[in-house]
């Protein structure tokens, strides 16, 4: 491969034109494209392999349930699990979240617990933490971000003393999908773990864009979705250390996740299959098993190192337009693949709005990260986010666009 412009012929959504212009689409934090490989795997599956799992005996079935299980072991490598066995399908980054404030929650919390999470959750990591609190009286306290721009991260001391006071569990993002700031997994889970309590981290914006790796995190559980790493929608992964998933009760009750059912009573097959009633989306694995393949065949690595460095000249363009505020890391530091900003001319969603005409795709709005938008004094910002097939042409083609929008409403 010559350079990273050449995979975009892998990607056939990006041929088309909007408006007239070139798509340059900056939305992959929302959701990424596909690449050629994964829509053929999933065509593929339903052209030849089409069958229900694991109940059959006949041949489409056997081979649909082993494309169903070599996903779930893709999925066990990509992320360094211990054992296919700690790797449950779910629909995405949501239910696998959810998974583990009922499952777990329902076993380990108790009226007067802790619930820890921090001010840069997605809400997918902070309603379910509220309602496990409401269902249980326990706490929910949230560890504060740090700078009038939560350009500092975490508040790692204020972290510190929530977790002394008893936290039982420790709820944190990765990569947060409105800063871009980057929290040291391993660090957290480590102080965490010497304080007694169980971590979920969200890797949602870093399974698709960074190594990930749940042993050298030292995470008990870790969630991401398919359709924000090249692959389908619908589809992603709870990792679970073993030891904890074996003791969780079942999350959703029907076929799959049995063992023997009388009139009055049931027992259940051991994880990952107690957490997978019903008929899973067995496509949904099959084409995220091609987006695993697909990012290792580029290289982890250099993936992470080409979506920070297109977010780095982002944050650098942008920030040297006048008005304009970025949100998060400052130029020059540590971020992941995304830039957010309010321009002080223009309301994001009119920012959105005048871009999409001339092709190019971002998203304006709270990015479901409302509390934190509220203590920033923000109503919304403009977020850039970036993939594999995009180039340093169109983070030009973004700075040059704002730059033209700030003088117009100026």
């Amino acid at each position: 491969m010559s350079g990273w412009r050449d995979i975009r012929d892998d990607f056939p959504v990006l041929r088309q034109l909007v408006g007239g212009k070139p798509l340059v689409y900056l939305d992959n934090a929302a959701t990424t494209q596909k690449p050629r490989a994964v829509i053929e795997a999933v065509s593929g599956f339903y052209e030849r392999d089409n069958a229900n799992v694991h109940r059959g005996l006949h041949a489409l079935s056997m081979r649909a349930t082993e494309a169903y299980e070599a996903a779930r072991a893709a999925a066990a490598r990509f992320i360094n699990a211990a054992a296919p066995e700690e790797i449950v399908f779910t629909r995405g980054t949501t239910e696998s979240v959810n998974l583990v404030a009922h499952a777990w929650g329902a076993a380990n919390v108790r009226a007067g617990d802790v619930i820890l999470a921090t001010e840069m959750e997605h809400h997918s990591n902070l309603v379910p933490w509220q309602l496990l609190a409401e269902r249980t009286g326990a706490t929910l306290k949230v560890a504060p971000v740090a700078g009038a721009d939560a350009e500092g991260g975490l508040d790692l001391d204020a972290l510190d003393k929530l977790l002394s006071e008893g936290a039982r569990l420790l709820a944190f993002t990765h990569i947060s999908n409105t800063l871009g700031t980057v929290n040291d997994v391993a660090a957290l889970c480590a102080r965490a773990r010497k304080a007694g309590a169980v971590t979920v981290v969200d890797a949602a914006q870093s399974a698709g864009h960074e190594v990930v790796d749940v042993r050298k995190w030292g995470c008990d559980f870790a969630a991401f979705s398919g359709h924000k790493m090249l692959g389908p929608t619908g589809v992603g992964v709870l990792y679970g250390r073993r030891g904890l998933l074996d003791k969780l009760p079942p999350f959703n009750a029907g076929g799959g996740m049995v063992a023997t059912v009388e009139y009055g009573r049931a027992t259940f097959k051991p994880p990952p299959e107690r957490f997978e009633a019903g008929t899973p989306d067995i496509c949904g694995a099959v084409g995220l098993r091609a987006a695993m393949d697909y990012l290792d065949g580029l290289g982890r690595g250099a993936v992470a190192a080409h979506d920070r460095g297109l977010a780095r000249l982002a944050a650098e363009a942008i920030a040297a337009i006048p008005g304009a505020r970025l949100i998060g890391p400052r130029p020059g530091a540590e971020r992941g693949g995304l830039v957010s900003f309010a321009l002080r001319e223009a309301h994001a969603h009119d920012v959105v709005t005048f871009l999409d005409r001339d092709g190019i795709a971002v998203r304006g709005g709270h990015h479901c990260n409302q509390p934190l938008m509220r203590k920033l004094g923000l109503a919304s910002t403009v977020r850039a986010s970036f993939s594999v097939y995009n180039t340093e042409e169109e983070v030009a083609a973004l700075a040059r666009g704002v730059e033209r929008i700030r003088r117009f409403f100026a």
